[in-house]
């Protein structure tokens, strides 16, 4: 992978990994404690991905260990970026903790959560975009 398609930071407590699907898809996965601290990289990285025309943005929180108010502000905020032009913002979510926040806030309605990685994908046609759900 090239330098575009590939970024990474971490330290003791954070780190955030993204890396490019196609020309409109891409994954931020987030690890660690994703607070007010750590949030502001989280948006300035998402905010940079969607005003580079990434329209489809899967957040993996699979390694996430917390989340605070902040980081829920950045989400729908991105959300917000990206329905304009047809995008989409889901969340890959395995942490029952984390899970808890977005029942509570009510959140599990507005994102699309998924067990993992390749499911989002999956589930989003492959590229990011929210299939049909048949139930």
């Amino acid at each position: 992978m090239n330098a575009d398609t590939l970024n990474e930071r971490s330290d003791v407590n954070f780190h955030i990994r993204d890396e490019a699907i196609d020309e409109q898809t891409h994954v931020i996965e987030l690890g660690g404690e994703v607070d007010f601290h750590t949030a502001p990289e989280f948006k300035d990285r998402m905010v940079q991905l969607i005003e580079d025309g990434k329209r489809h943005v899967v957040v993996d929180l699979s390694l996430a260990t917390f989340i605070d108010s902040t980081t829920l502000g950045v989400l729908v905020g991105g959300l917000k970026r990206v329905r304009p032009s047809g995008g989409s913002l889901v969340l890959v979510c395995i942490d029952q903790n984390i899970q808890k926040v977005l029942e509570v806030t009510q959140l599990d309605r507005t994102f699309s959560i998924h067990s993992s990685r390749q499911e989002a994908l999956t589930r989003s046609n492959g590229n990011g975009r929210e299939a049909p759900r048949h139930e």
